[in-house]
């Protein structure tokens, strides 16, 4: 995408409070497609030191909702309507989520993303489900 046409969506996504406080950083960006990394900090680790499953499951939330904002534009509304992840390795450095939108429906859009570590080992793979509800207007964001 166009650095332009991407600066209303990072406006965007920058005023949501769980992107502040992962300190989440994006990557490639284009049409359908989203890139996020957050950094490995010991208070996200789990019981076993490594990135806590439930962060992990968040970053890839958070992005698949970035990859069809790309598409929808920033205003639109929309919510998770179910999620599935599965955990392939312990994330033991930053964390980087890619998502792309599997299918850019009226009212569903299925979306993959690939959680990746920094030496890009595959840590976790998800497949997230979002819900438009349309277009809030200006002032009516919620969250992602």
């Amino acid at each position: 995408m166009l650095p332009t046409a991407i600066q209303p969506i990072l406006t965007r996504i920058e005023r949501i409070p769980i992107y502040n406080t992962l300190e989440m950083r994006v990557g490639e960006v284009g049409p359908g497609r989203f890139e996020v990394t957050i950094p490995r900090r010991q208070n996200y680790d789990g019981i076993f030191e490594s990135l806590h499953g439930g962060i992990l499951m968040t970053l890839a939330d958070s992005t698949a909702a970035f990859a069809i904002l790309t598409l929808t534009g920033p205003d639109e509304r929309m919510t998770t309507t179910d999620m599935n992840i599965r955990f392939l390795a312990p994330c033991l450095t930053d964390a980087t989520a890619r998502a792309r939108v599997i299918k850019f429906g009226r009212t569903l859009c299925p979306c993959a993303v690939d959680v990746v570590d920094a030496q890009e080992k595959l840590v976790a793979v998800a497949q997230v489900t979002y819900m438009r509800l349309g277009n809030g207007g200006p002032g009516r964001h919620n969250g992602a």
